[in-house]
């Protein structure tokens, strides 16, 4: 891999992990509601839940979405029916000193289970698969891009957990805490609408 293909895939990567997705919205409201330490588990499931499917598309799998279309279609459901669950979730979580059952943060296996079906971690897994991997240097082209979006990944999602860890301490008012979820939720329902679109 030469160096400007290095750097292009590190800007992509850049791109693909900091911009706003279901893994950012979800981890910024993970940070308000329970703090960027109890958010820790949310952030490493979604680290090696994404190296993992990065992996995967790069020994292969990505020739099943090519190979049979309605595997697409599927991915597509699963995601949207489970992005759906989690924006229902964040919304009606009770805000700070709200009665109510106590909610908890999302596991590190949900974290992981939910970049298969995380629409963006796909397209961006196959994106980078196309873009930067020569066929014939895969030995040697998947470590580099492995590590590459395993560094990019972690550092956003810690970035986005400890962004809403800050925010936590101008929403203490349950009202605005209430708010403040209602729209991390309908965010969540928002980007489901490219993925439903392109159906």
């Amino acid at each position: 891999m030469t160096q400007e293909t290095a750097l292009a895939m590190t800007s992509f990567a850049l791109v693909m992990a900091f911009t706003p997705g279901p893994n950012n919205i979800m981890l910024t409201a993970s940070g308000v509601n329970f703090g960027f330490v109890r958010s820790l588990p949310h952030v490493f499931g979604i680290e090696v839940g994404f190296v993992a499917l990065l992996a995967a598309c790069g020994l292969g799998l990505g020739l099943l979405f090519t190979t049979y279309p309605a595997a697409q279609v599927v991915l597509k459901v699963a995601g949207a029916t489970y992005l759906l669950w989690l924006a229902w979730k964040v919304a009606t979580a009770a805000g700070t000193g709200e009665a109510g059952p106590a909610p908890k943060p999302i596991t590190f296996l949900q974290a992981f289970v939910f970049q298969w079906v995380n629409p963006k971690g796909v397209v961006a897994s196959l994106g980078a698969v196309a873009l930067f991997m020569r066929p014939d240097s895969v030995q040697s082209d998947l470590p580099v891009m492995l590590l590459v979006f395993a560094l990019t990944t972690i550092f956003s999602a810690m970035t986005w957990a400890a962004f809403g860890a800050a925010l936590s301490n101008l929403l203490r008012n349950p009202r605005h805490a209430r708010v403040f979820n209602i729209t991390m939720g309908v965010l969540l329902v928002a980007s489901i609408v490219p993925m439903v679109w392109t159906a």
